[in-house]
């Protein structure tokens, strides 16, 4: 198990990191993060990872806020890659 703390990190990089090894989200390796709709069950691994492992300082129930808001701050797709017509 690992331990988060707030001095690790603040909870929405422990969020994004949480959301990506659980494959909620994947990189844009030049604008940022945008969801990974490949795995219908990510969102829900990612919030028993956030229970079972939550970040020093937040509680179950703010670790849990904090991945969804961090993942409904994130779009489908990066916003700034062009799109296939």
């Amino acid at each position: 198990m690992r331990v988060h703390t707030l001095e690790a990190g603040s909870p929405r990089g422990w969020a994004i990191s949480v959301l990506h090894e659980a494959g909620a989200i994947r990189e844009c390796e030049e604008h940022g993060w945008m969801q990974d709709r490949a795995d219908p069950h990510a969102r829900e691994r990612a919030l028993e990872i956030a229970c079972a492992d939550p970040l020093v300082g937040l509680s179950d129930r703010e670790a849990v806020a904090v991945i969804g808001e961090v993942l409904d701050g994130v779009g489908d797709v990066c916003p700034e890659c062009p799109q296939p017509e």
